[in-house]
């Protein structure tokens, strides 16, 4: 039941992504890229007073690096930058299989990704918009 409903998080995530669109207020963008199966997404956030105001990617991908960047935006979306770097690195951790129960349920949706740290070949494809997020507001601190 459970991989179920993963599978409809990721399906759903994928066919209708909210967030695959320009953003022409983005205060801020910064491309990742998948070099191994040439996933690319450019993450677009506005970003005032310390908060992620609104956001959206555009790029091509897999299912999971498309939903995984849908999925992360929904997350960190009305967040500060502080916690959405908070839960880059809990989806991190849950990717490398060190997650605790109650740091997993702080990803919410995102959770439905957690059986990728059992497909390594995928990982790079679920932590690609992570990553990107990361160096994004790293870069724009």
């Amino acid at each position: 039941m459970a991989d179920n409903f993963y599978n409809e998080v990721l399906l759903d995530h994928n066919l209708h992504p909210q967030h695959l669109h320009e953003l022409p207020c983005a205060t801020c963008s910064h491309a990742g890229l998948n070099p191994s199966c040439g996933d690319e997404i450019t993450l677009h956030l506005q970003i005032r007073n310390g908060m992620v105001e609104t956001g959206s990617y555009t790029g091509v991908g897999c299912a999971i690096s498309q939903a995984s960047a849908d999925i992360m935006l929904d997350l960190i979306i009305g967040r500060s930058k502080e916690d959405a770097l908070h839960l880059a690195e809990l989806f991190k951790k849950m990717i490398a299989g060190e997650i605790t129960d109650d740091e997993l349920d702080e990803l919410e949706e995102a959770g439905a990704l957690q059986n990728i740290s059992k497909m390594p070949a995928r990982v790079k494809c679920a932590v690609l918009a992570w990553k990107t997020l990361e160096l994004l507001l790293h870069e724009n601190g």
